[in-house]
């Protein structure tokens, strides 16, 4: 299905605040309330809005320590594959993990309290998985941009 104008204009408002009423949404996009409920119920059934969610602040919930960890694996077969990548599910540390092409196999998204903190999810977690040949951990100095939005 292609996205109409009003589509658009319609997930942009929701991906800045998904907690506007429909009656908001219906006055910015001159429409009734009706037609803005029935399309966001159409864009939610065809898989465009997946799920709403709230962004929390990392330094409030004291896990504003981020880390990009590099991961290489000592073997490219489809088996070690699946089996690191069903073991990084279970790490509630990392916070996003992208199967990526280049010299490393995997990029992951971490956020720990502190530098201890992070050794010993390195120490007791990340590299007791197996078949990891070596990673490489990039420390965030300062959030120049980051957002959650899809531009459309």
């Amino acid at each position: 299905m292609k996205l109409d104008a009003t589509d658009q204009k319609l997930l942009r408002s929701l991906q800045q605040n998904s907690k506007q009423t429909t009656k908001a949404l219906a006055l910015d996009l001159n429409l009734s309330n009706t037609a803005v409920y029935e399309r966001i119920r159409r864009l939610e059934k065809q898989g465009f809005i997946r799920k709403y969610v709230a962004l929390l602040d990392p330094a409030k919930v004291s896990r504003d320590f981020k880390v990009f960890c590099h991961v290489k694996l000592n073997q490219h077969i489809k088996p070690r594959l699946l089996q690191f990548e069903k073991e990084i599910l279970d790490l509630k540390e990392v916070i996003s993990c992208y199967h990526i092409g280049g010299e490393y196999d995997y990029i992951l998204e971490i956020h720990v309290e502190n530098m201890q903190q992070y050794r010993e999810f390195m120490v007791t977690k990340l590299t007791a998985i197996n078949h990891i040949g070596s990673t490489q951990s990039s420390f965030v100095i300062n959030e120049v941009k980051h957002t959650t939005e899809i531009p459309l």
